[in-house]
């Protein structure tokens, strides 16, 4: 049995505060996405809308590394409704192959940019890869869940009104019919996630594909977390996270766990070892992929990430590239807002857990298109 000493006491004195206030409610996220960070504790001051003249102007592209940018357009670029865009895709996909020189001469050639006003947020999301129990046991307590029978068909995208039932619920529950047994923090960042891979006792793999959720807003626990003193402002990275839940595992875990009201269900499905699909239907191309919001932009927008200046110790200090917007996500809001995929497995996740960086955008379009 853990120990519950003067921090779980504090914690417990401002989970009963909490329960008197009434706390905005944060967007739902997509099957893939993370939760929505609060922003920077600082920001250069803005930057002009003007955008560059061309590709060669745009910050970092000297740097870039255009044959894999060349790659990831031509696997997303069909995506695309735009019909200048579809031309220049269409010439993508035709060439032989290429070498460095001759990828940035395409990509130069045919695109040029086009600077979103203002500044925003920069975040990332992964497939991770967990252990996991075909029987309960030991450390692996926690059910995966699939999809109630009685769950409304509208959930896909989060059902509009009253949810199904909120996350402590939903846990007590019998789980006769779990489909994996996991450990409690890995299963609550399976959710987060929205998929990933489980990995048996006997070596066997499988997806935990999305399959539905109760329809509760998500509510991230890292401010929470930090306001209570579990963890110090520059310290609330993913690993730390999950490093302290299961520390605390218990108790004092479930009871953060549950400021999340959102319940995400499962169906497992052969793993073939490939990155997954986002909502436009493309697998994902690790470091070169975005989630964004489809309200301010298209599935297939060629997009330049112009990110820097961190918020969590230990990320890199700059992301500059070109990526494809192929996943959407409810907790992605607002124009210069993008969640980068960094691909599978803990170093993806290791990565993704300290991208926090202030955001600058650029839309790539189509050179033979008209930009007055």
């Amino acid at each position: 049995m853990r120990r519950r000493g003067p921090v779980f006491a504090a914690f417990a004195a401002a989970m009963a505060l909490a329960g008197c206030a009434t706390a905005p409610r944060a967007p739902p996220v997509s099957p893939q996405s993370p939760p929505p960070p609060p922003p920077p504790p600082s920001e250069p001051p803005p930057r002009s809308a003007e955008a560059p003249a061309s590709l060669a102007a745009l910050p970092g592209w000297e740097a870039e590394d255009h044959l894999a940018a060349l790659s990831a357009f031509q696997a997303g670029c069909a995506v695309s409704r735009d019909i200048a865009m579809a031309i220049v895709c269409g010439e993508a996909r035709a060439l032989g192959p290429v070498d460095e020189a001759r990828a940035r001469m395409f990509l130069e050639a045919n695109l040029r940019p086009e600077a979103v006003a203002g500044s925003g947020l920069l975040t990332a999301y992964f497939t991770p890869i967990y252990e996991a129990r075909r029987r309960k046991g030991g450390e692996f307590t926690a059910p995966v869940r699939p999809r109630p029978a009685d769950l409304p068909a509208a959930d896909v995208g989060g059902i509009v009104g009253a949810p199904y039932a909120d996350r402590a619920a939903i846990e007590g529950r019998a789980a006769d019919d779990a489909v994996a047994w996991m450990r409690p923090e890995d299963l609550f960042f399976l959710q987060i996630q929205g998929s990933g891979v489980l990995v048996f006792e006997d070596g066997a793999r499988a997806k935990a594909v999305f399959d539905g959720s109760n329809g509760a807003p998500f509510r991230g626990v890292a401010a929470p977390m930090r306001q209570m003193g579990l963890l110090a402002d520059k310290d609330t990275s993913g690993e730390a996270i999950r490093a302290w839940l299961a520390d605390h595992r218990g108790a004092q875990a479930e009871a953060v766990m549950r400021l999340d009201p959102r319940y995400v269900f499962f169906r497992l499905a052969p793993d073939d070892g490939a990155d997954p699909a986002g909502a436009a239907g493309v697998r994902l191309t690790a470091g070169r992929a975005v989630a964004i919001d489809p309200a301010w932009h298209d599935l297939g927008e060629v997009l330049w990430i112009d990110a820097a200046s961190p918020a969590l110790s230990g990320a890199f200090p700059i992301y500059r590239r070109l990526a494809m917007a192929l996943d959407t996500g409810g907790a992605i809001k607002g124009e210069v807002r993008a969640d980068l995929y960094m691909g599978r497995g803990p170093e993806a996740g290791l990565e993704a857990g300290r991208v926090r960086h202030v955001l600058r955008l650029y839309r790539l379009v189509p050179a033979s298109r008209d930009g007055s």
